[in-house]
Formats: structure tokens, sequence, C-alpha cells
């Protein structure tokens, strides 16, 4: 057995170990794995004592070490969840304070409010660090940047019926609200220039597409692209649940790997090596993920969608593979949250897995069709492979926090989803040619417009 595939095993089990706690009582845990390490010593013992054939010390070896790795992957989310209940700002919940701070990132705007993420430097005169999810009215006119003093009550995030919203925040590592406290503006720009500046180009990325765009179009758009889900109406959101395409408002694996395979496939096209490809598409990942603010679950898929390109730059599927359970390890060693409270982590996780193992098999069922139909899907075979791999990956997890499937689904993601790639490429042409000439990005956007009204359309007919 080679080493890569042992140190599979142990990512695995390391992976393992931080979701099985995530759900049960660490003494129970702790009790089935004493329990199959003594199953495993009677074997030993019996199978050495009989004397038939040689012992099998290397794969006993290797079992034993994952179940010691997987027993640090339960250590590691018990300690992380001991933090977090154990948090300097709990002891001042239901209290009244007063907390000096900076706006973190972009303010989250809505139907109803605005959140703010504020990163704390003093709690009532103490320093102090950690972070407080403050909500406002809608109307404020907060930024990135501004340094804020904030008087109101500290509370604890709460547990709804059909969802825990303290476990969901965890992962932010945001244990504490307050809600319409009362705000004082100390001074603007306090954030980073640079941070601030990208921000600045997401906005007029926002405005292009709405001057150009109607009202829904320019929601879906917008969300598709940038992430931003602030136009999407309540109405809509809705359909888009009922229609099971609410994934496609949402940066996850499935949009970088969309990105990726559609600029590598347009630089090579170009002329570009493929190596040069590569480095110039991890550059403009890095520049999206910035563009549109570096949020936690968009910095992951990214991780994930560097890690495809990698597998098409190597060629190896095994050792993409094997590259991506090692990522999501590693970032479940840094967050252990991430696992069992980030959707959008286990999104990217399954997308790129998806890709990896089943696009190879559509792309062969591709090359048997009848000729005409395939001379009619040969230029997005590649895109089509990647989309509908990606989804049947990301499906269990849609249906899980939905809690319902809807056969409609299949249908309107098959209508929809294989045209992303050019939504998302003409999105991004007009939007940029936009802020240099107005009149052509305008004149860009028709061909998006077409396919954004295509998809309001399926959106609207299957609700």
């Amino acid at each position: 057995m080679s080493f890569s595939k042992i140190f599979l095993y142990f990512c695995i089990s390391f992976l393992a170990g931080i979701f099985i706690s995530s759900f049960f009582n660490p003494a129970i845990i702790a009790g089935l794995v004493i329990l199959v390490v003594f199953v495993l010593g009677i074997f030993c013992f019996l199978f050495r004592r009989r004397g038939e054939g040689s012992f099998p010390r290397k794969p006993v070896i290797i079992f034993g070490a994952c179940l010691i790795i997987f027993l640090l992957g339960n250590f590691r989310f018990q300690v992380a969840n001991f933090f977090a209940e154990n948090n300097a700002f709990l002891k001042y919940s239901n209290q009244k304070i007063t907390i000096l701070g900076i706006i973190s990132n972009e303010p989250e705007i809505n139907d109803n409010n605005a959140k703010l993420k504020i990163k704390v430097k003093y709690l009532n005169g103490i320093e102090i660090k950690g972070k407080v999810l403050v909500t406002v009215s809608k109307y404020n006119n907060f930024s990135y940047g501004d340094k804020l003093r904030i008087t109101g009550i500290l509370r604890v995030p709460p547990i709804f019926k059909d969802f825990n919203y303290r476990d969901y925040l965890k992962k932010e590592k945001i244990y504490v609200l307050m809600d319409e406290p009362d705000i004082n503006l100390i001074s603007k720009n306090c954030g980073n220039f640079i941070y601030n500046k990208i921000l600045v180009l997401k906005n007029k990325l926002r405005e292009n597409i709405e001057k150009n765009l109607s009202l829904n179009e320019g929601a879906i758009l917008g969300a598709i692209m940038l992430g931003d889900q602030r136009k999407i109406s309540y109405d809509l959101k809705e359909k888009l649940n009922k229609t099971g395409l609410r994934h496609i408002t949402a940066v996850s694996g499935m949009h970088i790997a969309i990105l990726t395979s559609l600029l590598m496939t347009f630089l090579i096209a170009l002329g570009f090596w493929r190596g040069q490809a590569f480095y110039l598409t991890v550059l403009f990942i890095f520049f999206y993920i910035l563009m549109i603010g570096i949020p936690a679950s968009a910095l992951r898929a990214a991780i994930m969608g560097f890690l495809f390109l990698l597998a098409q730059k190597i060629g190896r599927v095994s050792m993409s593979s094997r590259a991506v359970i090692f990522a999501a390890a590693l970032m479940c060693f840094f967050n252990p949250f991430l696992l069992r409270f980030d959707i959008g982590f286990q999104l990217s996780f399954l997308a790129v897995l998806g890709i990896i193992y089943l696009s190879p098999i559509f792309e062969s069922w591709f090359k048997k069709i009848p000729f005409f139909v395939k001379k009619l899907l040969s230029p997005i075979r590649g895109l089509l492979s990647m989309t509908l791999s990606a989804q049947i990956f990301t499906l269990p997890i849609l249906i899980y926090n939905f809690g319902y499937f809807s056969p409609i689904g299949i249908v309107t993601n098959i209508l929809i989803v294989p045209f992303l790639p050019y939504i998302m490429g003409l999105g991004f042409l007009f939007a940029l040619m936009g802020i240099i000439y107005q009149s052509f990005g305008w004149l860009l956007s028709l061909p998006a417009n077409i396919l954004l009204i295509y998809i309001i359309k399926v959106i609207n007919f299957f609700a």
C-alpha cells in the first residue's frame, strides 16, 4: 500500500472523527472505539494463536492508526466547541454593554434589515478580541471599514425549531448578537485599503447590472456572479426553492468550477499553453474571490476550484481526489465547524469530487450519442459534463438542508444549469465593459438578458 493511499485513509479518519463528534457525545464515541479495539485485539490474539498464515501486521497497524486519528478528529471538534461555548463575550449576554469596533465585511442587506459583522476592539473600555453580529435598519448608511461605538444588549443566537442559528454562526466565530442598538460613527475608512477598493469595484459591477437589466433578471445575475442576494425578493426566493434552483444563487464549488473551466477553455482557444492558462485562471479566481468580498464559503470554493485546476493540469484523477480530501481535512483542522455547519463548504467539496469522478463518465457517454446530437453538444460537452457531475454529487446536501426533494428540480436544473456558464461569462463581460463605456456595456447585456429572461420564465412556469 502506497504512502499516499495511507495518508488518504488518515485524512478520511480525521474528517470522520470531526463529523461524528458533531452529532454524538464524546463519551459514547470513545466507548465505541474502545469496543472496536477490544474486538480487534481478540481477533489478533486468536489469529496468532491458530497460526494460520502470516499475521497481517501492516493492515492492523494502519487500522489502529486510523482509530487514533479518528479520536484526534473527535478531540479537535470538542476543543473548538469548548472554546465556542466559553467565549469571553458570553458572560456579558443579556447585559447592556458598549463596544468599539470596525465593520469587517460588506454589510449584508436583506428585505427587512442589514447585518454588520463587527470586529470588536473594546468592550466597556476593556480590550477584547472577537466578533459581534449587529442587526440594524437597512436604511442606515454604514459600510466596510467604519469605526463604530455601539451600545445595546448582547444576546446568544437563538435555536429555532427547524434551524440552529447558533451553530450556523459558529463557523464564522460569531457567538453573540445585538439587535437595533444605539450606534455612533467615529470614523470611516479604517479597514484595509485594497479590500475597500475591491468593494468599490464590486459596487460598480452591481450598478451596471441594475442599470442594464430589469429587477428580477438583475437580481438573479447579481446573485450568480457576485453572491449578492439582496435584490432577490421573497417571492422569487420561494419560487427558487420550489423549483430546486436556489443553489444557483449562492457562490459555491459549482460556480467556481464553471468559471475555471470556462476561462481555461477560452484561454486555450486563444492559443495559450495549458500551463499558461492554468496560472492565468488561478490568478483570475484569486481576483474574483477578492472582488466578491472574500466570503468564507467562496474562499473555500476557490481552494477546491484550484485543486480541480491542478487535477486538469496534472491529468491524474487519483492524485486530485486525494488532494481535495487533504484540503478538506486541513480546512477542518483550522475550523472544525465547517464540516457540519457550513453548507457552502459541503457543496464546494462534493461539487469538485463529482467533477473529478463523474465528469469523465459523462464525457464518454456523450461520445456514444447520435452524430447530429454530438455535433450540437460539442461546444458545451465539457461544461455540460462538469455541471451535471457537480449537480448529482451535491443533490443529497441540497435535499437534506431544504428538507424535501422536488422532482421538478431535476427538470429545471437540466433546463437551466447548462446555461450558467454563458450567463456568467456574458455577465462579467458586459458589467466590466460598462465601466469603460456604458453604451457598449448595454449592447453586450442584451444576449445575457435573453438568457436571464428564459431562466425567469422557467422558474415562473414550474413554480
